[in-house]
């Protein structure tokens, strides 16, 4: 009561600098996307040799996105509360269901995506959405139990371990990767022991190492990753383009369509490797900018957390803040894998990369975002919810 008696009272409805924010990212992936693809789009069959088929299926899912977040927006936090451990739930049956062969598509080995005609369902993207409700859920509800090992941590390590185990068996390493980095950050932030944490971080560490010297498709790309000019050809195909692309970038790159690399030398030049794209037709003037975007946004999604704990609503502050661990984390490791110092990761650039699931999921997660903070402004002005 004393915060909100002294805090002033917000001058807008919504915080317009975070929508033009996420709205600017969007737009600079779309740009992106068609600069990426239109050649690997002019030579594919299954395209029509439509030079234009990724940009407008990506202008598409950035339509459904906002459509979708637009929905999203007038659904209240408490609403999403209550159904964060249902919502969990059928976001661990549509990872089992992908795995079902005749349902689940599958593409260099990973079965990962579900056909819905106009374009394929990826429930890992979702699930990134889901875990951050179901972990800020539970923290908030277990938040007398957060210094007990027994109580407070082993619920959740066993509901993320059987996510883990369906995402493992996709495989999409990365998807898992960036959920337990959402779950330890929101456990953590809502209060988890830090002795309990800072074992578990030692046990993730061998656990992540155990499944890179277990699988040999994993060893093969961290060797690709410690030296890729080793094996160019081979298992440092991607990670040394990538590299060829960034030094061709210098400063100020080559100007939007300029990219060499993009023709037919990079693979996954509109979705995993789009910042490497980026880094050669804007260079590092371009690197900075999307750097510095992403960093803006962690910030206000961290800030608006720091709020909505002042106000004491636990729930939306763990939410707020679980995003902005999803979106860094993940925008870190693929920012990490393009410039080579993170092995290869099947992992997109939020907001920017070509995919409909990562972009729907994204809008929600900043629709999310601004339901918080505008509940928050609203709250100033007296209003409960």
């Amino acid at each position: 009561m004393l915060y909100t008696a002294r805090a002033p009272k917000p001058s807008a409805e919504l915080d317009f600098s975070l929508l033009w924010l996420a709205l600017g990212l969007l737009a600079i992936g779309l740009v992106m996307v068609y600069s990426a693809s239109i050649a690997t789009a002019e030579a594919a069959r299954y395209t029509g040799h439509n030079g234009e088929y990724y940009l407008l299926r990506q202008g598409m899912f950035i339509l459904l996105g906002v459509g979708v977040a637009v929905a999203a927006f007038q659904v209240p936090t408490r609403v999403w509360q209550q159904a964060a451990p249902y919502l969990f739930l059928a976001g661990l049956l549509l990872l089992a269901v992908v795995l079902i062969p005749g349902i689940g598509r599958e593409v260099n080995g990973s079965r990962r995506w579900i056909p819905l005609g106009f374009a394929n369902l990826q429930p890992s993207e979702i699930m990134k959405f889901l875990a951050v409700l179901y972990a800020a859920d539970y923290t908030t509800r277990k938040a007398a139990f957060m210094h007990d090992f027994k109580k407070g941590f082993l619920p959740m390590a066993a509901v993320m371990m059987l996510a883990g185990a369906l995402l493992l068996k996709e495989p999409d390493f990365g998807a898992f990767v960036v959920i337990v980095a959402i779950a330890m950050g929101i456990l953590f932030l809502g209060g988890l022991d830090w002795k309990v944490f800072a074992g578990l971080i030692v046990v993730l560490v061998i656990g992540f190492a155990l499944l890179i010297f277990t699988s040999e498709y994993r060893m093969q790309r961290i060797l690709g990753f410690m030296d890729p000019f080793a094996d160019p050809y081979g298992k440092g195909y991607q990670l040394s383009h990538a590299l060829i692309a960034f030094g061709r970038g210098e400063w100020l790159g080559l100007g939007l369509g300029g990219s060499v690399e993009k023709l037919f030398y990079l693979p996954e030049a509109h979705t995993d490797f789009l910042l490497a794209v980026i880094a050669e037709e804007f260079g590092f003037v371009g690197v900075a900018v999307v750097i510095g975007l992403f960093a803006w946004l962690l910030v206000k999604a961290f800030v608006i957390g720091h709020r909505a704990a002042q106000l004491e609503r636990n729930f939306c502050a763990l939410v707020a803040q679980g995003i902005g661990i999803w979106l860094g984390v993940q925008a870190l490791i693929n920012m990490g894998v393009n410039v080579g110092l993170l092995p290869t990761k099947g992992l997109t650039l939020p907001f920017l990369s070509f995919g409909g699931s990562g972009v729907v999921a994204n809008c929600i997660a900043v629709a999310v975002l601004l339901r918080i903070d505008w509940e928050h402004r609203q709250m100033m002005r007296g209003k409960t919810f």
